[in-house]
């Protein structure tokens, strides 16, 4: 079994819950309390113990524990008009998506990760959803944006996002999973956090036109089979898919959770590849020209293909197979008290929908049926609970999901047996996190 020395640098600073207090008013409220009373009301009613009661308790202010009437409710708060654009909590500061520095040459070409530990649902807010740039984010005008549609088509035509916002929408949960989500652990154990194991993922409501109903605007040609989206962006993104993909569930979205897409997810409008890997989902997309082959680009050859031990490269593999992990505990979320603690989770598939998630303690000798609340849909996020008790050993957490296909989420050894070890893309191995004697988590790999 061999574990990862610790988390990316940089993370220490950001990793902090403390929010800003008001001295001025607990200096006010203390003065007609007694802490005495509301000590002893706390020992009556029962603060949690261990590790979590101590945090509590030194970020905890007396004078706002029962039976004292808390400060905020001595003075208004802030009206409508202060917040035009809501914001979280101040206490909900760290979190955030994080990169990691040395993972690529420059920001323009790198990753933020989604802080899925954080996450309560399968929806993922639009300010922390995973991002990958190849030249950075640029800033589109909608009046400027044009899409242009050419190549075997019967009327080459130009959108601009007007026409676009005419056509009747549709809005769909999806999950985007990069293809080197969990790449760097194909090796080994690397980091530990699956904030950036995992984090290459984000699942929101996406709401846009249909690809095929702007495809019957153009008229394919009977020999156009393949279409080549190529994105606006300084990188010159393109990537070329099947006819059928595009006339199945592809859709153009211009809005996610509600409201227009963010700059960094392809404001004003992107492509979306429901269950396909996300470098795939050309953002800021500019043009789709419809050819009769593939155009075999720069980011399905050199990039975004699989290195096998034979020297040989398999190419083309498109859809991301079903993938859990436990995201509590974890890393960044260790087991606070001993007893009954929760397992939660996510699982997806892109080939459908969830079927099952087991879980095990003891890294995969005996599972577990894991429960899975409401929705489950199809290519989206799903969550899963279930229930373990801790009694200060060492526990091997696992989880592995079957999709309504069958699929079996595969150990890493099998994963290595079929493709060796020179992978990046297309990880979705059981992960294993270790509890050890004190709670804290580990990534780390087994055999």
């Amino acid at each position: 079994m061999t574990g990862t020395k610790g988390a990316p640098p940089g993370d220490a600073a950001t990793n902090s819950r403390a929010g800003p207090r008001s001295e001025g008013r607990r200096r006010f409220l203390r003065a007609g309390a007694g802490l005495a009373g509301a000590a002893a009301a706390g020992a009556t009613l029962g603060v949690s113990g261990g590790r979590a009661g101590a945090a509590m308790a030194a970020e905890a202010d007396p004078t706002a524990l029962p039976p004292n009437v808390p400060w905020w409710g001595h003075y208004l708060g802030d009206g409508v008009e202060a917040h035009p654009y809501g914001k979280p909590s101040e206490y909900e500061a760290h979190v955030v998506r994080r990169n990691v520095p040395w993972l690529t040459a420059t920001t323009e070409s790198s990753v933020n990760f989604t802080p899925i530990h954080e996450l309560h649902g399968f929806v993922t807010p639009n300010g922390l959803c995973f991002e990958r740039h190849h030249g950075g984010a640029p800033s589109l005008n909608p009046a400027d944006y044009r899409l242009m549609i050419n190549g075997l088509v019967d009327r080459p035509m130009i959108f601009s996002m007007e026409d676009i916002l005419r056509f009747p929408p549709v809005s769909r949960f999806h999950f985007l999973e990069c293809a080197a989500n969990s790449g760097m652990e194909w090796r080994g154990a690397q980091l530990n956090g699956v904030q950036y194991t995992h984090g290459m993922i984000h699942c929101v409501q996406y709401t846009g036109v249909p690809l095929k109903v702007i495809l019957d605007q153009v008229g394919v040609k009977p020999n156009g089979t393949w279409l080549m989206a190529e994105g606006g962006d300084a990188s010159g993104m393109n990537r070329s898919f099947p006819l059928e993909k595009a006339l199945d569930d592809a859709i153009l979205a211009y809005a996610m959770n509600g409201e227009m897409l963010r700059p960094e997810n392809g404001y004003p409008l992107r492509l979306v590849l429901p269950g396909w890997e996300g470098n795939m989902w050309v953002k800021w997309i500019r043009r789709i020209e419809v050819g009769d082959q593939p155009w075999f680009a720069r980011e399905e050859t050199s990039k975004y293909t699989d290195l096998l031990d034979n020297g040989k490269a398999r190419y083309f593999t498109w859809e991301m197979d079903a993938k859990s992990v436990i995201t509590g505990p974890c890393p960044e979320k260790p087991v606070l008290r001993k007893g009954i603690n929760q397992i939660k989770g996510l699982a997806w598939s892109g080939r459908g929908r969830v079927k099952e998630v087991h879980v095990s303690t003891d890294g995969g000798r005996n599972w577990m049926q894991a429960r899975l609340p409401d929705p489950v849909l199809p290519k989206c996020l799903t969550c899963f609970n279930a229930e373990f008790e801790w009694h200060g050993e060492e526990v091997l957490l696992q989880s592995r999901v079957v999709d309504d296909t069958g699929y079996v989420q595969p150990t890493m050894a099998a994963l290595q047996k079929v493709r060796g070890v020179n992978s990046i893309y297309h990880n979705n191995a059981i992960q294993t996190w270790l509890v050890n004697q004190t709670g804290e988590v580990e990534n780390v790999r087994l055999g």
